[in-house]
């Protein structure tokens, strides 16, 4: 009965989606669209959470509904089949009210669907706006930088300036009243004024061109009658040659001194000709002279000449090419090398002569790529001299004329520039070649003109006369006293080596009659163990001792002490005093560190050493120096107090006389030797 019914119920189902029935729509189709237009607008006013509260109100009814209506079929009594229907129809409704909810759910869901395709047309609508306007902004923008960009050739021509314009241009181009206002006129007048000139500059140029062509026949005119002059004269100066060997007037050697002097680079014709001039005016011992192959210089200016390739001679050329091989890449840099060191086939020579007939023979050197001068150096004596091995470096070539000035020790390439070129071809340093090539010391560039700034390294040095002119007698003094200073300390170092302090009549009253400390040793050290001595840490750490100093130990004994004096000589000696380390090995080390008066003893040396000088030049300092210290010695070891626990006479009787022994809380002695009066006192 339940199913009959329920198939009474079932609603007639109009399907309205097809083509051909849309013409024959009837009465219900007219409702049925009625109703979804109703529902279409009932969407608007409905509220999609209390829709989705009623489905979840509804789908609990109908689950409520199945549970009751199963029930009561379970139970199988014909009373409750009233009951079952009438929970079936309210069931139905709750479908009806589900099916109206699902058409409302895909209403709003076509409605957003809708909207949003609405939405995203604007959206692409914008976009494509937004691209067409940056579109056109970036055709803008390249159009304003070709604008921005776009040169002149008037940007080129460099135009006078205002202020210049309007004082030396006319009125009619200068136009102030609107160029002053107009920026664009403004530059046309001055390009008109700029045309103006240079058509007045053109008129002038070929009234110039004109006068040196008058002047150019003139020279020709001229230098026709000098080259019929010149063998004239030549047979004159050949017919003077007796005169001139008579007279002590060699005319003719200078004559071809100088037309060699012709060929020298820029540097040494610079150098040559201000020690030329120095010599005659100032030292008459001074011989200047050009050494080399004057044929290799010439060659060096001769451009190369057009090789002709013989058709005779390409087979032989040809089988010799194949079989030589390609040089590898260390030839390659060698050969680089020896091309960036090369020297000028002439070279300039310096002979300074000294009163006792020593000379210094100076060999200037010019390298060609490196733009720098170098020189050499050689020492002839008027006798013999005895030989000392301390005084090895003394007269080397290494170390003759090293810090001439401060700080010049010549082993670094005085010009910045060459270091960028040494990069290319692998050199290190200079120093490695400077006993093939010479010391390029500051002063022989700046005999030779050259100056070389280290702020400017890209700039061209050229050789400036006055830079040698004003170096030259300075120069040559300081070379003068070198060589003489290095020839006294050569014959002391002969007479040290042998334990003999050499002490001039000059100096005697320096010292005391009768002085028992002896000097019993003299050599020379290297740099290396001088710093490492304890007693040398200070001197070393003050700067005062560098690898371009001559280092040397002395010991000076008197009975059981023994002193040991390190001593650093620098370069300028005498100008620049000796320094003085002393260490006592006597009842222990001593040292001043640990003993005021042993430092009292250096101060002695090191800081009274004006009074050590003798006379000028002072080159008696060092020997001078070393008996002061033999003095301060005995004076040390005889004031010391007699140690009471020692049976028998004391080791160093007091033979010195002394006003006081000892002086103040550090218990000086009195190291100050006093003439005439001949005793001792502090200082």
């Amino acid at each position: 009965m339940s199913s009959d019914s329920s198939k009474k119920r079932k609603p007639k189902v109009i399907r309205t989606d097809g083509g051909p029935q849309e013409g024959k729509r009837g009465k219900a189709d007219g409702e049925q669209d009625a109703r979804y237009y109703s529902e279409e607008c009932e969407v608007d006013l409905r509220d999609p959470i209390k829709d989705y509260e009623l489905y979840k109100e509804t789908c609990q009814e109908l689950q409520r509904l199945m549970a009751e209506i199963q029930e009561l079929k379970s139970r199988g009594v014909k009373d409750n089949a009233s009951e079952i229907d009438e929970r079936r129809v309210q069931s139905c409704v709750h479908f009806m009210t589900l099916k109206k909810l699902n058409r409302l759910a895909h209403i709003r869901l076509k409605k957003g669907r809708d909207q949003t395709h609405e939405a995203k047309q604007k959206v692409d609508a914008y976009h494509l706006q937004l691209q067409n306007l940056l579109y056109e902004v970036m055709h803008l923008q390249k159009e304003i930088t070709k604008c921005l960009e776009f040169k002149s050739k008037h940007e080129e021509i460099e135009l006078v300036s205002l202020e210049e314009f309007y004082s030396e241009a006319p009125t009619e181009i200068s136009r102030p009243d609107i160029t002053l206002t107009e920026p664009h006129q403004q530059t046309l007048a001055r390009l008109d004024w700029e045309l103006e000139q240079r058509k007045r500059l053109a008129e002038r140029y070929k009234e110039c061109q004109t006068i040196k062509e008058k002047i150019l026949k003139e020279i020709e005119v001229k230098k026709e009658y000098l080259s019929s002059l010149q063998p004239r004269l030549n047979s004159i100066m050949q017919a003077s040659l007796p005169v001139q060997e008579y007279l002590f007037m060699p005319f003719d050697q200078a004559h071809k001194q100088y037309e060699t002097a012709r060929h020298l680079p820029p540097p040494l014709y610079v150098l040559f000709v201000q020690a030329s001039a120095y010599g005659q005016a100032c030292d008459k011992k001074l011989v200047v002279a050009i050494e080399g192959s004057v044929e290799e210089a010439k060659a060096l200016y001769k451009p190369p000449e057009d090789s002709q390739d013989d058709e005779s001679d390409s087979d032989m050329e040809e089988e010799q090419t194949t079989k030589r091989r390609r040089p590898t890449l260390g030839v390659q840099l060698d050969d680089k090398r020896k091309e960036m060191l090369k020297r000028h086939p002439l070279s300039v020579t310096i002979d300074l002569k000294c009163k006792d007939e020593n000379v210094l023979h100076l060999t200037f050197y010019y390298l060609m790529n490196l733009n720098i001068m170098t020189v050499k150096t050689k020492v002839t004596t008027a006798a013999e001299l005895t030989t000392a091995i301390s005084a090895g470096d003394l007269l080397s070539p290494d170390s003759l004329l090293s810090c001439l000035y401060p700080g010049d020790h010549g082993k670094k390439t005085p010009n910045p520039a060459n270091q960028f070129q040494f990069d290319k071809v692998g050199i290190l340093t200079l120093s490695d070649y400077v006993t093939e090539l010479g010391h390029p010391y500051v002063w022989v560039q700046k005999l030779g003109g050259l100056h070389f700034p280290k702020d400017q390294p890209q700039h061209t040095v050229t050789a400036d006369n006055s830079l040698s002119a004003s170096h030259m007698e300075m120069t040559m003094k300081l070379l003068r006293t070198r060589l003489q200073s290095r020839l006294a300390l050569h014959k002391q170092f002969a007479s040290l080596e042998h334990g003999v302090v050499p002490v001039s009549s000059e100096c005697q009253h320096l010292f005391p009659t009768k002085i028992v400390s002896r000097l019993v040793k003299w050599a020379a050290i290297p740099f290396e163990d001088y710093a490492e001595l304890p007693y040398t840490k200070d001197v070393v750490e003050a700067g005062l001792a560098e690898d371009t100093h001559l280092y040397y130990m002395a010991l000076i004994e008197r009975g059981t002490a023994k002193l040991q004096v390190a001593v650093v000589l620098n370069p300028g000696y005498s100008a620049l005093p000796p320094i003085f380390s002393l260490c006592l090995n006597w009842k222990g080390e001593r040292t001043g560190s640990n003993d005021d008066n042993i430092r009292a003893m250096e101060s002695e040396v090191n800081v009274c050493y004006k009074e050590l000088w003798g006379p000028k030049p002072g080159y008696q300092l060092l020997t001078n120096q070393l008996q002061r210290l033999c003095m301060v010695l005995d004076v040390y070891l005889e004031t010391e107090p007699h140690d009471t626990t020692v049976e028998g006479p004391k080791e160093f009787p007091q033979e010195k006389m002394c006003l006081r022994l000892v002086r103040g809380p550090m218990r000086l002695k009195p190291f100050k030797f006093n003439y005439p009066q001949g005793f001792f006192s502090h200082r």
